[in-house]
């Protein structure tokens, strides 16, 4: 595991890469919404060291943007002055806000962002085979599967999962998504052109400690490597920038939230665009390693394509894309549907987490008489939803919870008409 460094904090204006009319400007809308603040508070809100902040209030004092209301109660510090936006600074702040709504932590340079991505790439990290079984222990997977799957998660590249619906294939995604284990940095904004972009996102980044303290630079949170699942909801829309008309501040797209992790496009052929537009997209990030983002003005600007892309579909190949498509992703990788032994195993397991006595002599003679000779496809899906309406069912008689036939067909009952719907026609796989 790596703690990559978190940088340190600025120790001038000139440091925090940013010009001191935004600074400012940032400033004075924060007080605007807050009122009175000491400098203490102001720091806080800004994420920049006391320091910076007395001088840029000394600044907006000059400017005659602020002006002084006495010392905070708590403490006798000069750092503690409190200050107010005078009337010219209520003017000044209601400018900016007309340029842009950002109201929050100072934003970093486009080039520190870059420069951090980079450095905390998903590539310095390595999943060794005991992980990867550890990860992988609580599913049961056909033999050599995880042989197939090592390279592909140390590979930083893309990776297509596919096989019929209901085998495991986004448990699986998630279960390498938790082999990472280094701490990298976000910041919570950064600032091209003029222009702001959020980028962490408390929905999404799970925060493993706050670095507190002047010596590191606030603007940063460190977080695990990020996870970020997308399913048929996904448009090609949300892969660009996303602009906020009336904030007039931009948010990162997924994939760029996704920077040092792992980004899953779960049920991939059920978005709305065609699944090849989406590999097009692809294409150009995936052999460059970089991405390239425009600005609503039309300017364009590039930032590393970092990460673990994995795609999951229940769909046949063939129906995805073509050849030439499939040759850009780097790996394929099959999850076939459960054989009797695995298929065994799975019910048994699900049996342990109910705590509902297993009975193998019950679920060997329905699979038996359900599988081969009605010549359906397993489903590694099928023994928690027979399971659920079997309680289901026992809780409605009255009794305790146990395996019979009896229960069991009639919860098949409520799961045949997806084994009889489903498209693939793959045969069983035997022991």
């Amino acid at each position: 595991m790596t703690d990559f460094t978190h940088p340190a904090a600025p120790s001038s204006l000139e440091e925090t890469g940013l010009s001191v009319d935004f600074l400012i400007g940032l400033a004075a809308k924060i007080m605007k919404y807050n009122g009175v603040m000491a400098i203490s508070q102001l720091a806080d809100a800004i994420h920049l060291p006391r320091v910076i902040v007395r001088a840029l209030a000394e600044e907006m004092v000059r400017l005659q943007l602020i002006e002084a209301r006495g010392l905070a109660l708590q403490s006798e510090m000069r750092s503690d002055l409190r200050f107010a936006l005078s009337d010219r600074g209520e003017v000044w702040a209601a400018e900016v806000l007309a340029v842009s709504q950002y109201v929050g932590p100072a934003p970093v340079p486009l080039e520190a962002f870059v420069a951090q991505v980079e450095a905390q790439s998903i590539s310095a990290e390595t999943i060794h085979q005991s992980r990867l079984e550890q990860a992988l222990s609580h599913l049961v997977l056909p033999a050599g599967l995880t042989e197939r799957l090592g390279p592909a998660v140390n590979s930083a590249a893309s990776v297509l999962l596919y096989g019929e619906a209901g085998n495991g294939k986004t448990s699986i995604a998630e279960a390498l998504a938790t082999t990472f284990s280094d701490t990298i940095l976000f910041p919570h904004a950064f600032m091209v052109r003029n222009e702001i972009i959020q980028v962490f996102d408390d929905t999404v980044h799970i925060v493993v400690s706050e670095d507190q303290g002047e010596a590191v630079d606030r603007r940063w949170v460190r977080c695990r490597r990020p996870i970020i699942t997308a399913g048929g909801e996904l448009t090609l829309g949300k892969l660009d920038l996303i602009f906020e008309a009336h904030a007039r501040f931009y948010e990162a797209p997924m994939h760029i939230k996704a920077l040092g992790g792992m980004f899953l496009i779960d049920d991939f052929g059920r978005q709305k665009e065609h699944p090849m537009a989406f590999i097009n997209r692809w294409i150009g990030p995936l052999e460059r390693g970089f991405d390239i983002l425009t600005l609503h003005t039309g300017k364009k600007f590039v930032v590393p394509f970092d990460l673990l892309l994995v795609f999951s579909t229940n769909m046949r190949m063939t129906d995805i894309t073509d050849s030439a498509g499939l040759r850009r992703i780097f790996f394929k990788i099959h999850v076939p549907s459960p054989t009797r032994a695995e298929y065994l195993e799975i019910f048994r397991r699900a049996c342990v987490r109910r705590a509902v006595p297993y009975v193998p002599e019950v679920v060997e003679d329905f699979y038996d008489k359900t599988y081969p000779a009605q010549g359906l496809v397993t489903s590694g899906a099928h023994p928690g939803f027979l399971l659920k309406h079997v309680s289901a069912a026992s809780s409605y008689l009255g009794q305790p919870v146990r395996l019979t036939r009896e229960l069991l067909d009639l919860a098949w009952q409520n799961v045949i008409s997806d084994v009889k719907d489903a498209p693939s026609k793959t045969p069983l796989r035997r022991d």
